[in-house]
């Protein structure tokens, strides 16, 4: 049996998963980036994607929606995130709405006048909206 390491996902409404893990994958500014046990010590910024979670002595994995944030890797994992998800708490449809709706305002908005704040804000909630529905449809990994 692999080694395991406690791992807690920490949003600021609640503590959404402790538990032993074999292995994390987590979506980094730099890419998908998994750890175990006994990595090296390390703190990365989260982009908005999928984690991924092994527990224990499990062969599958589990998938949750995060919304950036970044994993402190140390003698346990923690990642703390603005937003997290389970596949069954995601209304799929109300995510495509949103998508379809955030969408709509960028190619019909007159951008000359928008800061490139709300756009940069407009490109992430439709990345959010894209990861919810693969994490409703059991993550984009296990499309592949």
């Amino acid at each position: 049996m692999a080694k395991s390491v406690q791992l807690e996902v920490i949003t600021p409404s609640e503590l959404f998963y402790k538990n032993d893990v074999e292995m994390v994958i987590v979506r980094t500014l730099g890419g998908d980036e998994g750890f175990m046990a006994d990595h090296a010590w390390c703190c990365k910024l989260l982009g908005v994607g999928e984690l991924w979670i092994q527990e224990a002595g499990s062969k599958d994995f589990r998938v949750a929606a995060i919304c950036g944030g970044y994993i402190d890797v140390k003698d346990k994992f923690v990642v703390y995130t603005d937003a997290a998800e389970w596949p069954e708490e995601i209304d799929k449809d109300r995510a495509q709405r949103r998508k379809a709706t955030v969408e709509d305002w960028l190619i019909h908005h007159d951008l000359t006048n928008t800061s490139p704040d709300e756009i940069t804000r407009a490109k992430i909630s439709i990345a959010k909206q894209i990861t919810r529905m693969n994490v409703a449809e059991g993550g984009a990994r296990r499309k592949r």
